[in-house]
């Protein structure tokens, strides 16, 4: 994080984290606050070597923490996490995509990551997820460039992705439109209006909003090319997901999320060693965050989880569209 960054975070949550003196002890300076919760959230130091590092006690750490995150959500995420609520906003996110990643009409990521916790008191199994081990799950939606456009941070261990999507308030705008995102228009070359959608994987339903990859074995030379396609698109999520450092808690979680979003917004270019890159010919070079895996993936949906005919057809119609000289890119074959 570049200083004058830390500067202006440090002037627009100061008056949320500052405390009066009192007769016994004088509070803690906002700046030493800031700077201890920082380090916490990109190192995921335990609260014991900060205290040394910082001539700061555990105890007094563990309090004041989850106080900076919240001041630092409250003040930030209404501005840096905005979903876009008319078609003009959404095609800006569609054009970042075409130009970006060759996939037109895409509109942003879906994907659900868990987020280890300790147990919370009288939960049972409520948090305990498939992999053994206690979770919450973030639920994201990302743009084109890396950055959070929705995001959910309630979800259960032990529910899927599918499940928490369900019951979202994104599910239920898509659904009746109150976000304008039902628009159509021809694809690039293409004279037939298509519905712009949403990337995700094999654990949503498919819908005219929600392309995925097809999952059955034997697929043809055609359906493995949309795959590729779709999937090089998907992949901003996954790379989303790799920047954000792990902790436990909501106001944690979204406070990650808003200085993610900012850093993406101020510095684009400072976290890209860490992205996923093409080299010349388009082959993934892995990029940094997946040697140290911090987020594990939601399993596959439990229950039922039904394609539309309209998704159906929407899907054949892009898979076509994908193999055709107006939507195809030149080293596609190669991929697949």
């Amino acid at each position: 994080m570049e200083p004058r960054m830390f500067d202006e975070i440090l002037q627009r949550v100061s008056p949320r984290i500052l405390r009066q003196n009192t007769n016994y002890r004088e509070s803690l300076d906002p700046g030493l606050k800031l700077a201890v919760t920082l380090r916490y959230l990109a190192t995921g130091d335990k609260y014991l070597s900060l205290q040394y590092q910082y001539r700061v006690s555990r105890s007094t750490i563990s309090v004041f923490v989850p106080e900076v995150c919240r001041a630092i959500r409250e003040e930030y995420k209404n501005e840096v996490v905005q979903c876009p609520r008319n078609p003009n906003e959404w095609k800006t996110v569609a054009d970042d995509f075409k130009n970006r990643w060759n996939v037109p009409h895409a509109c942003g990521a879906i994907d659900g990551k868990h987020v280890t916790l300790r147990c919370p008191p009288n939960t049972g199994s409520l948090y305990y997820n498939y992999k053994a081990f206690f979770s919450n799950v973030l639920l994201a939606l990302v743009d084109a460039n890396y950055k959070c456009l929705w995001c959910d941070v309630g979800g259960f261990g032990s529910m899927s992705d599918s499940q928490i999507f369900n019951e979202s308030e994104l599910k239920e705008c898509l659904e009746d439109d109150t976000i304008n995102f039902r628009v159509s228009e021809p694809l690039p070359h293409d004279d037939m209006n298509i519905p712009f959608f949403i990337l995700s994987d094999d654990a949503f339903a498919l819908r005219t909003y929600m392309i995925k990859p097809y999952s059955t074995r034997g697929l043809t030379k055609e359906q493995r090319i949309f795959n590729y396609r779709i999937s090089r698109g998907r992949r901003v999520v996954e790379n989303a997901f790799g920047i954000l450092a792990q902790d436990f808690v909501q106001d944690v979680v979204e406070a990650c999320i808003c200085l993610h979003n900012l850093m993406r917004t101020r510095f684009p270019a400072l976290q890209n060693a860490a992205l996923d890159t093409e080299d010349e010919y388009h082959n993934l070079i892995p990029g940094n965050w997946r040697q140290l895996v911090n987020m594990c993936d939601v399993d596959q949906v439990v229950g039922p989880n039904c394609a539309t005919r309209a998704g159906k057809q929407q899907r054949e119609y892009l898979k076509l569209y994908f193999n055709s000289a107006a939507g195809s890119v030149p080293w596609q074959e190669r991929m697949v």
